[in-house]
This record gives structure tokens, sequence and C-alpha cells, in this order.
């Protein structure tokens, strides 16, 4: 680091105690020239830190998800959305788990309907019947239901995929 850099990153760092892997982090922004500021904040652990830093590396509008209420799994998710130019809107909210997060990111990247199970009463396995539904052109709706267990839900469409 250089003294610009030195300078930088003690002014980061100055006003709270972080760890030692939150510290790298820091460095590793000060060093590429990122707004550091985004996640030089006690709130986040290093792992979060590191997606946040990940995303301005890449240029990405990290306001989207650079909030301690997200974790790093969940940040994650919201990134590869942002990467994949998908509107992450739809699952940018910290009541859906990374599984679920995923799950409806998997289905805007193939241009599902995810309305139909993008509500955080449905589980990932459910979610994953319903898309696989989709995908093969199938009426989910007669299995689009969060009381029925995933394993039914797969009964169902297959017993549907069955009948075409």
């Amino acid at each position: 680091m250089d003294a610009v850099q030195m300078k930088a990153y003690y002014g980061a760092i100055s006003n709270y105690y972080f760890k030692i892997e939150q510290k790298e982090v820091i460095k590793a922004g000060v060093i590429s020239g990122l707004d550091v500021s985004w996640y030089a904040n006690p709130k986040f652990d290093w792992l979060q830190m590191d997606q946040i830093y990940n995303g301005l590396d890449k240029s990405l509008d990290v306001s989207i998800y650079a909030k301690p209420e997200f974790d790093f799994r969940q940040m994650r998710e919201i990134k590869e959305g942002l990467i994949d130019n998908i509107d992450v809107s739809i699952y940018a909210k910290p009541e859906y788990d990374c599984e679920q997060m995923h799950m409806i990111r998997y289905g805007l990247e193939r241009n599902l309907d995810v309305s139909i199970y993008s509500t955080i009463e449905y589980k990932k396995e459910q979610m994953v019947q319903i898309s696989l539904g989709l995908e093969s052109n199938i009426d989910v709706l007669t299995y689009a239901n969060p009381n029925i267990e995933w394993e039914e839900m797969e009964r169902i469409k297959l017993e549907l995929e069955g009948n075409r």
C-alpha cells in the first residue's frame, strides 16, 4: 500500500473495532480503489463485507444488498442476479432465505412466472417442484399450494407430465 492508500485504510478502520478478517477485506477494497464506506462497518461480518467488495469490484449497485439484515448467502444471491441483469427487486427482501432467493433467481433466469411461487410460505423444495412444472409447461396451479408437501407436489407433477 502506498501512503495515500495507507491513510485511506486507517481512516476507514479508525472509528470502529474490526476483526482481522474484516480488516483484510477493507484493505483489499482500499488497494483496489473501491469505496469501502459501503462495508467498513462492524455490523457486517467479513463474509458480508466480501460480498459487497465483490459487487463493488464488478461495478454493481451494491445499495440493493449492502444492508446488515442480509446474511452473506442472501447477498450472494442478489449479487448474482445483478450480474445476470435480472430484476432482483422481486427477491431482494430479508424475509426470503438464500435458498428461496436462489429458486426465484433460477426462475427469473429462465423467464418463468415466478409470481406463482415467490412467497415466503413456500420452502425451497416446493419452489423446485413448481419451477420444474413451469419448465415442463404443465398446469402447476393444481399443486402450487404451500400446504402441500414437496413430495406430494412431485407426485402430482409427474402424474401431470405423464398425462400429456
